[in-house]
């Protein structure tokens, strides 16, 4: 497990901490050398990404935890990983929760979806009735190895059901065990409100989706309104689909790479990022540069 303790201190600051969404090696280790100190391993962009195909239930457990072991042997920074619904029913609950562990996630995020599940800023979601999406918090919080490895509930209820149900789900989650309560897509400015005075005192995550259904706010916004993890588990893989939409078509068109609009990290920094000056290292010290 990667760095499970240092998150829970992480949380005990004042202020809100800021993860943003990571879905293969190179986005793990770009956020890591910015100075990001958390991350979140977003399905949304490990379903794009690995599979090229939309978040809408497609990807297996195997799958997604080849993801998680990818981004713990990029970066030593904790990071909480997107575990959809458990994969199943309590027993995947229990397997999923103990191979994130095991992968090296440092916390996991479950939702309350029927299956197949959806992107949560998507059309036609459905949650499975209440009783069982605590017993599957309940579950997950016994299977952990400690309590350093956090257990984020979300429910998706707002959407399918209405706030008054979310906040019922999202509290009978915080009594099961939860560490983090995740209320996903409020619509409003005043749904965020009373998420947060509903569970003052509690860790309260924002999903912050450009384009999506919540309302677009900073770090320190939702700071001010009583949150302590903010996502923003699209700014990457958007930003990145954009820039290679601009590259590729210059490519295309031009027939080079370079001299489009997109901005393009040099070679050597992408080998220094990627840690070539260790395998260079590596192989002086064993006498293998010259080969």
């Amino acid at each position: 497990m990667v760095g499970a303790t240092t998150l829970r201190v992480l949380l005990q600051r004042d202020g809100c901490l800021t993860l943003p969404g990571v879905y293969d090696g190179i986005s793990a280790r770009v956020a890591a050398s910015i100075g990001f100190e958390a991350l979140y391993m977003t399905g949304y962009g490990v379903v794009a990404s690995a599979l090229g195909v939309a978040d809408a239930g497609t990807a297996t457990f195997t799958e997604m935890l080849d993801r998680v072991r990818c981004i713990a042997g990029a970066t030593s920074i904790p990071f909480i990983a997107d575990g959809d619904t458990g994969y199943g029913g309590l027993l995947n609950v229990d397997r999923t929760v103990r191979g994130y562990a095991a992968a090296g996630a440092s916390g996991i995020q479950l939702e309350d979806q029927e299956f197949p599940k959806k992107c949560g800023h998507t059309e036609f979601r459905r949650v499975i009735p209440a009783d069982d999406a605590v017993a599957k918090i309940r579950v997950a919080v016994d299977a952990r190895p400690s309590r350093d490895f956090f257990i984020v509930a979300r429910t998706d209820a707002r959407y399918a059901e209405g706030m008054d149900a979310a906040l019922r789900r999202a509290e009978g989650f915080l009594n099961a065990g939860a560490d983090v309560l995740f209320v996903e897509s409020p619509e409003s400015l005043e749904e965020l409100r009373r998420v947060a005075e509903t569970f003052k005192g509690a860790t309260l995550l924002a999903n912050m989706v450009e384009g999506g259904r919540t309302p677009y706010l900073s770090t320190s916004e939702l700071a001010a309104m009583g949150f302590k993890i903010a996502l923003y588990p699209g700014s990457g893989f958007l930003t990145a689909a954009g820039a290679l939409q601009l590259v590729y078509r210059n490519l295309r068109t031009a027939g080079i790479g370079t001299g489009s609009e997109a901005p393009m990290m040099p070679f050597a920094d992408m080998n220094t990022l990627m840690g070539f000056p260790a395998v260079h290292a590596f192989e002086k010290r064993y006498g293998r540069a010259d080969s």
